[in-house]
């Protein structure tokens, strides 16, 4: 089939996707597209005038690809984006397929990438920037040990082209390590001893070095196994940070005022997204917007206007009430958000959804690693939901919460009303929820016109 019909029947299945009720038409058309034209990717990426950014991480891809459009937006460049969350290679082709037909034509693409899918499309897309964030234990029925990306992603380095530029965070052993010295990296982290740990999490990951193995020590600790680390018997260590997080002054559960140092000068701006984790966020969103040649005047207020993808620190307001939810789906992920959830002073009024699904990860035993015991204190009022309700109820049973008091109701609808009924005039209810629960509570809130569908986010 020639190229012009191939794009045509591909963009036809995405529109019968959307009328259907099957979706956003976010996936179906590239499947398409990749089915019947195997080159398009390449073709399509041809044709941006300023390359392809390519973001992958365990957490965090969404919110910081969220980041850079704003950036880019700053700078005057039309982008092309799988927004709506399509990350694996099947949404990169969608989302090139749509922005083929706009006019003017988009100039340069960003695309958050699945970890496990990466490789193959930065073989298509010959990325400008590359921007590899962080690694955490997550679906490990599907993806393996952490170990085995962190092997493919260096494989993947090595066969980019050597102009490639490389953004790497250099407070995760895992990711830091992969600099080659064929390409330009730039490096980010975090330098406010501010926001350091007590000590490294019982969780944590990466936390032997993967040129000798040995054990890593840390001078500090920021974020699961990520600080400043060094190894206990090579020379390996954390790398100087070309971006830095100098202050980070988390706001509650309404943002962080941060200060960068950058090689252009320091950039002080305000974050609407709680958090350390978004923190690095927005540093590494710093850093891509550097590597593209961004001004540092134009990167401040990009990063001040970025808003909350769906899910990531989201806030729907409900009447006199409001809801935050918080994708929780791994052991790291799930720890910062009970962290972020505990800077709000109030009683809290918590929703935990766990589903098991295959865009999950079917195996469930990582709550067992997630730190619930400090909210404890200060639940007012707690609602577990999902296919695996139960599993989260004994969790937090054997948690020491008393098991009167955790209401289970697996239909995430009337769990949902439920728990919101608990919450006083003006206060929140926070709902933290696996990637299908997600999908699911909001599914709901759009029927009931409280937020719009995914695929219309942003």
């Amino acid at each position: 089939m020639t190229r012009g019909p191939s794009l045509t029947l591909a963009r036809t299945v995405g529109r019968l996707s959307r009328r259907l009720g099957r979706g956003g038409g976010t996936s179906a058309p590239g499947k398409v597209l990749l089915r019947i034209d195997p080159g398009a990717i390449e073709r399509l990426a041809a044709d941006l005038p300023h390359g392809a950014v390519v973001i992958s991480a365990t957490n965090g891809k969404t919110t910081t690809a969220r980041l850079v459009a704003e950036c880019l937006s700053g700078a005057g460049l039309r982008a092309v984006a799988n927004g709506a969350g399509a990350n694996l290679l099947s949404g990169v082709a969608t989302a090139l397929l749509d922005g083929g037909r706009r006019r003017p034509r988009p100039q340069i693409g960003l695309f958050e990438v699945d970890e496990a899918a990466l490789p193959e499309v930065a073989r298509r897309l010959a990325p400008r920037v590359i921007v590899l964030m962080n690694l955490f234990r997550d679906q490990l029925d599907r993806y393996g040990e952490l170990e085995s990306i962190a092997q493919r992603w260096a494989e993947l380095i090595h066969r980019l082209p050597t102009d490639t530029i490389l953004v790497l965070n250099a407070d995760d052993p895992a990711v830091a390590e992969l600099a080659d010295g064929r390409h330009r990296t730039i490096f980010f982290g975090v330098d406010d001893p501010a926001v350091a740990l007590d000590a490294l999490p019982h969780a944590a990951d990466s936390t032997r070095c993967r040129r000798c193995g040995q054990p890593l020590v840390y001078r500090s600790v920021t974020l699961g196994h990520m600080g400043d680390w060094r190894c206990s018997a090579c020379h390996a260590a954390r790398p100087a940070r070309d971006v830095a997080l100098e202050r980070v002054v988390l706001d509650a559960t309404r943002g962080s005022d941060i200060t960068l140092r950058t090689p252009n000068g320091a950039i002080e701006t305000h974050i609407a997204v709680p958090g350390i984790h978004n923190a690095y966020n927005a540093a590494a969103a710093a850093a891509a917007a550097i590597a593209l040649e961004i001004p540092t005047v134009v990167i401040g207020p990009a990063l001040a206007a970025g808003q909350a993808a769906f899910g990531r620190a989201e806030r729907v307001v409900i009447g006199d009430r409001e809801a935050v939810l918080l994708l929780a789906k791994n052991p790291a992920g799930a720890n910062t958000t009970v962290h972020t959830v505990l800077l709000d002073p109030q009683p809290l009024n918590i929703l935990v959804a766990l589903n098991d699904r295959t865009a999950d990860g079917t195996d469930v035993s990582w709550i067992w690693d997630v730190d619930y015991e400090p909210l404890l204190a200060r639940l007012a009022h707690l609602t577990v939901t999902g296919d695996r309700a139960h599993d989260m109820a004994l969790r937090f049973a054997y948690a020491g919460f008393a098991r009167e008091r955790i209401r289970v109701e697996p239909d995430p609808a009337r769990a949902f009303d439920a728990a919101l009924g608990d919450v006083e005039a003006g206060a929140t209810l926070y709902v933290l929820p696996t990637y299908t629960a997600l999908l699911e509570l909001r599914a709901i809130l759009a029927r009931r016109g409280l937020v719009k569908e995914f695929w219309r986010d942003g």
